[in-house]
């Protein structure tokens, strides 16, 4: 037993024995005084004394005895229901892997189909084979292959001042006594390192960081910014971390303290202090008093004890805990990618239809630009992108969306904002005579193109149009079709699709039939869409119902 702890015990057993005579010595003297007067009355004092003594030893021990039992229960529970608890994980991740199978079969791109495939069965053989994955990560020449070396105690590879010596993630064996499982620990390069293989093997460190199951993040100084965002994010995403720093040797104490200190208040909110652990695992040489240079043993004994029993404690959980977080980031990303799919195939019904509106409006001209005669092709566009989203919609539903979009565009004076934004945009690349007179078809496809956009939102969001409503969406949208790079773009595509084929037409009216199939590409539209259409070429009073919104 050490030193203080024998003399605190001698002291503290002297008090209790001073205590004990003292209360013996007070009975006494009480007892004496009292039978002076009374013998009698006196005995019975004593006794009550005694009784209360009595009392008071046995709810002592009692509650003590009832504090052990709930104690061993406590442990008990604990054994019981623990092991369950990465089972229960463990399923959790078989269910989640699934679900990503089912969601990559939907993955048109067939490369990326099978690296997820790939993937998910790697995470499957690691949930099979149950080993302890340990990776060292950290800013180059910070002592991380010196530190594997000292934990396995063998040279492993190469140890160099210069940045960037581990150049691929290194795994090896590391034996720890007293763990069942296999302890696997793997060199990552360095972050942070310059030039373009730097960054990319910076990609390959943070990679190997976010697939371990314990994360040894070394230092050699004070936390800089660069450093502690990783360390950060890498402790948001469920990332289990001690914080190890490196090269304490060449740090006098008083100064070591300091930075320890600083350390602690820094990562505070994520790192516990006791995972934060000062080693020397590469220490320099030291001149003896008989001048010879000594080469001093690895000081990384506290980070030995700590790994294990961080393993020991915590093994399992951090298995179970990495191996469903790989399995919930790979459903992520395969969600990612049917999303970026769905946008892409929308896009291009968007696009299909944005022209298919120009022409709408080009064959029913009405005194302002109509939103309910783009209606019938905005309906029909919903129906299709709802199919690209896996939501079937009827053609009333789609009517409905439609319309109330249109009532959504006038009443936040998207319309005439949109008037005026192209107007601006085309005075600048066509005469004037030509401007009055496409200015409503563009307008008609700008708007279906804004619309299509909030459709696509809306799916997104399994047929909700968020917090904000469908108000916020379309704000949104017209927001993002204003910039100027788009509107050049447009403008562009919309001259080419829309004004060249009127502009012939108008030159000579008899090559009117010709250019009209390719302007209106009527021949395309589903029979809802053209029955819609003649109906609002029968509309007589558009502004009127306007007016009635």
């Amino acid at each position: 037993m050490p030193l203080p702890r024998l003399i605190t015990l001698a002291v503290g057993l002297s008090i209790v024995l001073g205590l004990m005579i003292w209360l013996i010595n007070s009975i006494y003297r009480l007892y004496f005084q009292v039978s002076w007067t009374s013998p009698f009355l006196a005995n019975i004092l004593i006794l009550l004394v005694i009784g209360l003594l009595g009392l008071l030893i046995y709810a002592f021990i009692y509650y003590f005895n009832l504090a052990r039992q709930q104690q061993t229960r406590k442990k008990n529970r604990k054994s019981r229901f623990n092991p369950k608890l990465p089972e229960q994980k463990a399923e959790a991740a078989g269910e989640t892997l699934k679900a990503v199978r089912r969601q990559v079969q939907q993955i048109q791109d067939k490369v990326a189909q099978e690296a997820l495939f790939k993937r998910s069965q790697q995470i499957e053989e690691s949930l099979a084979r149950g080993n302890l994955h340990v990776v060292v990560f950290g800013t180059g020449s910070a002592g991380k292959t010196s530190l594997v070396n000292a934990l396995i105690g063998e040279i492993v590879g190469s140890v160099a001042a210069t940045m960037g010596t581990t150049q691929i993630g290194e795994t090896y064996h590391l034996p720890l006594k007293g763990l069942a499982r296999e302890i696997l620990i793997t060199d990552t390069p360095g972050i942070l390192e310059a030039g373009i293989a730097g960054t990319e093997r910076e990609k390959l460190a943070r990679q190997l960081a976010t697939e371990a199951d314990l994360l040894l993040f070394v230092i050699d100084n004070d936390l800089r910014q660069s450093e502690y965002e990783p360390l950060k994010a890498l402790a948001e995403i469920g990332k289990r971390s001690l914080l190890v720093f490196n090269k304490t040797d060449l740090y006098p104490d008083e100064d070591l303290n300091i930075l320890l200190s600083t350390l602690q208040k820094r990562v505070q909110n994520f790192i516990l202090s006791v995972d934060i652990i000062p080693i020397a695992a590469n220490p320099q040489p030291l001149r003896s008093r008989s001048g010879e240079m000594v080469k001093p043993e690895p000081e990384i004994a506290p980070l030995i004890q700590r790994l294990v029993a961080v393993l020991r404690s915590e093994g399992e959980d951090l298995i179970a805990d990495n191996i469903l977080l790989q399995s919930q980031r790979l459903g992520e990303e395969a969600r990612n990618l049917i999303d970026q799919q769905r946008r892409r195939e929308a896009d291009k019904v968007i696009e299909r239809y944005q022209w298919i509106g120009a022409g709408v409006i080009a064959v029913t001209p009405l005194p302002v630009v109509d939103m309910l005669a783009t209606a019938a092709v905005n309906a029909q566009m919903v129906m299709e992108i709802g199919k690209i989203y896996g939501c079937e919609l009827n053609s009333d539903r789609g009517k409905d969306l439609a319309v109330s979009l249109g009532k959504t565009f006038v009443s936040l004076g998207v319309v005439k904002g949109a008037i005026e934004l192209l107007a601006r945009a085309l005075q600048f690349q066509l005469a004037t005579y030509l401007v009055g007179k496409v200015i409503q078809g563009i307008t008609a496809a700008y708007l279906t193109r804004i619309a299509g956009k909030s459709f696509v939102e809306y799916f997104r969001q399994d047929q909700d149009w968020g917090d904000g409503g469908i108000t916020e969406v379309v704000q949104r949208q017209f927001q993002l079709s204003r910039k100027d790079e788009f509107i050049k773009s447009f403008v562009k595509d919309a001259i080419a699709k829309v004004v060249q084929p009127l502009a012939e037409v108008w030159e000579d009216p008899e090559e009117e039939e010709e250019i009209e199939e390719p302007l209106l590409e009527m021949s395309e539209l589903p029979e809802l869409e053209k029955e819609l259409i003649r109906d609002f070429s029968d509309w007589e009073k558009p502004r009127a119902k306007y007016d009635d919104w």
